[in-house]
């Protein structure tokens, strides 16, 4: 592994010597290899008595000091307390720490040259040329011998070359560590059954222990679960009530105190305040939105403990000998994970796993989903995941999901069927991503306007193709009198002009005194009434009866404005920057 870039490469017989030279650290050592020549020039003996001392033999590491072969064998016998220390040959001799007995002489490859150009003695090589796949220098390109051929930089294609043949060996090296580590694990096999033998009646002990352990544990955990939801739904409860009870305080104070203003008999004092109190009871009475009473959790706790297959598990435990020559057989029935499994609006999530101590292999999973009408099933999902989301079902619909594990000698039973229902009523927003550019959306999605004098079309996140659908649009903005349009679309309506222009929409087209319906571009249905600073546009689709019905302020507009209607349809609405509007879900059929 290289000590810089962390990479590992394979080396081949010629070892480290195979790789490039790296001469900034020759040139290191080749200063370092002739101070260490130095040193061993002017090593002498420190305790000679003769002048000039004679030449060190060895240097002891723990005194420190340097002997000539006399005086080593006089003042450092290697008995008594100097038997234990190390004697090394003198600083750069044979044998030294970092010597290599160059005695100062050039290291190895300390006198090679940069490889110059073999026709530019001069000239280093610095390009190569692919079409002739060899180096080539500055001048050999000046010379018009390579003007034609396919040149790079000489450092980009040695790495390139060089990370080819690397990656070619992998798969050899790869054969080689495996085969390594296999021998290795071949030795310690038979050390591994002696001590498994006798290791096996105590693990054995272990894992019942663990088992009641766990178990233990386990009950503790679902016991603080159980806690845990009692403690939730009682504070939902409580500030549902503080929540419930101040509104409720604001509202009577708001209305006593109206009572008291209707009482007064002063016109002109009545008409200075009334403006103002008619939006404060507006706004409280806005407060009281759809859900704001009704409460928020139920009573019954929604927790199932399925302890059967455990129980089950308990009364199978047993060994398995001769794993490796028990046939492989189709998996086991998979288990809901029914704590995991949940609808939200028109889409359901579901959860599963393998039962404990199940020991043949599953390769994948299947889900099967009904039509929500008790018809037939059909596959959904196809996988190895165990967590699925399936998106596009029908509101207000009840399906049934089950699921099947296969492997290579085919697919198990199915789970239990778990039932799911969708939600009644469709709750969602503006969709951002396949709004027109000039949208502007806010309030999380809820509230649109544009940015151009131009009309332009926005879709909700929803898509029905079933069911009785309701939503409703207040205008918050209304100026210059424009002409909004709501109303329902395909998914891939146009967006750049007025709803219900091109054959993809269905839209009621109004402006402040009358309404039209339109689709193809054809107008039809005029009717009187029609919208302001405040008002309510109401959208009914019912695929049921195949119709859209509107509503402006709670009053029908005409009869249903289309018939015979029938597919996927999403929420719709067109509008410029004269207008601001915002949309209310999740309401019940008028």
């Amino acid at each position: 592994t290289c000590p810089q870039c962390h990479r590992s490469a394979s080396l081949d017989q010629r070892g480290l010597r195979g790789f490039q030279r790296n001469r900034l650290l020759e040139a290191i050592v080749q200063r370092y290899q002739q101070g260490r020549a130095a040193a061993a020039a002017a090593a002498k003996c420190q305790l000679c008595d003769r002048s000039p001392p004679e030449p060190a033999a060895v240097l002891c590491e723990q005194c420190e000091v340097l002997y000539c072969s006399a005086c080593q064998l006089r003042c450092h016998p290697a008995r008594g307390p100097f038997a234990k220390h190390r004697l090394t040959p003198p600083p750069g001799q044979p044998g030294a720490p970092g010597g290599d007995g160059s005695g100062g002489g050039k290291g190895a490859g300390g006198g090679r040259k940069v490889p110059t150009c073999a026709e530019h003695d001069l000239e280093n090589y610095s390009m190569y040329c692919v079409s002739c796949r060899s180096p080539v220098c500055y001048q050999c390109l000046e010379e018009g011998k390579h003007s034609k051929h396919d040149v790079k930089a000489l450092g980009a294609m040695w790495k390139q070359h060089k990370a080819q043949l690397s990656q070619a060996l992998n798969g050899v090296s790869d054969k080689a560590k495996e085969a390594k580590e296999f021998l290795v694990q071949l030795k310690n096999l038979l050390q591994q059954i002696q001590e498994n033998g006798l290791d096996y009646e105590a693990c054995l002990v272990a894992q019942c222990d663990a088992l009641v352990d766990a178990l233990t544990r386990q009950k503790a955990k679902l016991l603080t679960k159980v806690t845990k939801e009692r403690e939730h739904k009682l504070k939902v409860v409580w500030d549902q009530i503080n929540h419930c009870t101040l509104k409720l305080r604001q509202s009577t104070g708001l209305m006593e105190y109206c009572l008291e203003v209707i009482k007064e008999n002063d016109p002109s004092g009545f008409l200075q305040i009334s403006d103002a109190l008619i939006k404060r009871v507006q706004v409280s009475q806005e407060q009281w939105v759809k859900g704001a009473l009704e409460p928020k959790v139920s009573a019954e706790f929604d927790l199932t403990l399925d302890s059967e297959p455990l129980l089950q598990s308990i009364h199978q435990l047993d060994f398995i000998q001769m794993k490796c020559r028990v046939p492989i057989t189709v998996p086991p029935v998979p288990l809901l994970q029914l704590e995991k499994c949940c609808t939200r609006n028109n889409s359901v999530t579901l959860a599963w796993r393998m039962p404990p101590l199940s020991h043949n292999p599953v390769e994948g999973y299947i889900l099967e989903l009904d039509d929500g009408d008790g018809g037939q099933f059909r596959e959904v999902y196809v996988g190895k995941e165990t967590l699925c989301t399936i998106d596009g079902l029908h509101f207000n619909s009840t399906y049934n999901a089950r699921v099947k594990a296969f492997n290579s000698s085919g697919v198990g039973p199915y789970s239990k069927t778990v039932i799911l229902q969708t939600s009644d009523v469709a709750w969602f927003t503006f969709d951002p991503s396949s709004a027109h550019r000039d949208i502007v959306l806010s309030n999380d999605n809820q509230t649109a306007t544009c940015n151009s004098y131009d009309d332009r079309v926005v879709l909700g996140t929803a898509a029905f193709s079933k069911g009785v659908h309701y939503w409703e649009l207040h205008v918050d903005r209304y100026d210059n009198h424009p002409d909004p349009a709501f109303g329902i679309a395909r998914i891939n309506v146009v967006k750049d002009m007025m709803l219900g222009k091109d054959d993809k929409a269905w839209a009621m087209y109004v402006d402040n005194n009358r309404s039209w319906f339109m689709h193809c571009n054809s107008h039809t249905n005029r009717t009187e009434g029609g919208v302001s600073k405040g008002a309510t546009v109401g959208v009914l689709l019912d695929l049921n009866k195949h119709n859209l019905t509107f509503y402006i302020n709670g009053q029908q507009q005409g009869p249903p404005a289309f018939e015979n209607i029938e597919g996927v349809f999403m929420p719709a609405l067109s509008l410029n920057r004269n207008v601001q509007v915002t949309l209310h879900t999740g309401l019940e059929v008028p």
